[in-house]
């Protein structure tokens, strides 16, 4: 599986940092790899489950922060005149960052530490975006990374299979890293999704995407996390028809998934519909698992104009003691209407950019991540604060952007 992606990983199609005419080609570290997933690393949550060697959480809370400590000070080797691609997203994540300090100035330790991290994190994708070249490199970085979590995953399944599946309901979590299980299912949708859209490309061979997305689909389902599916099924299908005007593989690939799904959808119904019910009550699905509740208790809550506008500050995601698991309330309840409105920004940038590229596999990889950050939204946190949606959408981000060779051939033309 690494060998079918090495050949795209090893050198720069295009120029310095700044991508203008008449720059040079030079060569892409493998540490910028190494950058990226120490980023990921960073992004892991912590869940209390039975773990193969126990880990406290004050230690992987210094795990995590170190190896962002250590992605920062890396890329910042890696680009020591701090040479950047222009990018409107990050360029609003850094103004949502901006807001978040503001917001919590007021708001204790925890908040501002917070804070430091998301300043931290997003200097980092700056310094990380000089290697942004509209190619899959980032994409085949991210695959690799999240290979490499879902196999301690699945090493723990076999190792403890009483601790893996001790997550609610019996739900799979991370056995050597308490990974909870909605994040292992988004870990699992990205790497499937990644996979089969390169397969569909060409980018790697069968076996490759076989290795990676069958486990993937596996684990994925044992973490009965229905967000992930559900995202997973509807932006992979989407994202094929983008790349289905173009690419003949794609519209055989996109015909048999839609005659598979029909078949399975009506042979075993049942099963499925058991597998979304989860075990629960109509209640308990009407309200979300009981997410709803929170939700209106947050939007009751009296809050002051300054709190409207730019929230409390970053906290732990949670409201009343319990988890808010929506993103776009999470925003308005840490950085108020001018965060949602960012967040709203960047999303609508990416899109309009995705929109206006002609088709393509990189096209067709950034609309995946961007509507499954988008569908994962309404149950899921992370749009406003570093996470693993925000290097997803990174990622889209890097895939957006124009290919050297065709600002090179306009400039010839002007010129």
């Amino acid at each position: 599986m690494i060998e079918a992606w090495r050949s795209g990983g090893n050198t720069m199609a295009a120029a310095s940092p700044g991508g203008l005419p008449g720059d040079t080609v030079i060569h892409t570290p493998r540490l910028v790899g190494v950058a990226w997933v120490l980023l990921l690393v960073n992004t892991l949550g912590y869940t209390s489950v039975d773990l193969i060697i126990p880990l406290p959480r004050p230690v992987a809370q210094m795990i995590t922060m170190g190896a962002l400590t250590a992605a920062f000070g890396l890329a910042l080797v890696l680009n020591p005149r701090v040479r950047v691609q222009p990018s409107a997203y990050l360029l609003l994540l850094s103004m949502l960052a901006l807001v978040s300090i503001a917001s919590s100035m007021q708001s204790g330790l925890g908040s501002l530490l917070r804070c430091f991290r998301l300043t931290l994190f997003v200097a980092t994708l700056w310094l990380l975006s000089a290697w942004w070249r509209g190619d899959m490199r980032f994409a085949r970085y991210h695959v690799r990374a999240l290979g490499g979590l879902l196999l301690t995953v699945l090493i723990g399944l076999i190792i403890s299979p009483g601790g893996a599946l001790s997550g609610p309901d019996g739900r799979l979590v991370g056995a050597i890293w308490p990974i909870p299980a909605p994040q292992v299912g988004l870990y699992c949708a990205i790497a499937t999704g990644l996979s089969v859209l390169l397969w569909l490309a060409r980018n790697i061979d069968g076996r490759s995407a076989v290795v990676v997305s069958v486990p993937a689909v596996g684990l994925l389902l044992l973490s009965h996390t229905r967000t992930a599916l559900l995202g997973l099924v509807t932006a992979l299908l989407l994202a094929g028809l983008t790349l289905a005007f173009t690419n003949a593989r794609a519209r055989r690939t996109l015909a048999a998934a839609i005659g598979f799904g029909s078949v399975v959808a009506a042979a075993f119904g049942q099963a499925v519909m058991t597998w979304l019910q989860r075990g629960q009550d109509a209640e308990e699905l009407t309200s979300l698992t009981g997410r709803a509740k929170v939700w209106d208790l947050l939007l009751a809550e009296d809050r002051s104009l300054g709190e409207q506008f730019f929230g409390v500050g970053l906290t732990d995601k949670s409201f009343a003691g319990l988890p808010i698991d929506n993103a776009w309330l999470s925003t308005y309840h840490e950085q108020g209407w001018v965060g949602v409105a960012l967040v709203v920004a960047f999303l609508a940038s990416l899109l309009a950019v995705a929109a206006l590229r002609p088709p393509s596999p990189e096209r067709a990889c950034a609309v995946f991540l961007i509507l499954y950050c988008i569908i994962a939204s309404y149950t899921e946190v992370g749009l406003g604060d570093a996470s693993p949606y925000l290097l997803n959408l990174a990622v889209a981000a890097s895939l957006l952007v124009r290919r050297p060779e065709t600002r090179l051939a306009e400039g010839a033309v002007r010129g």
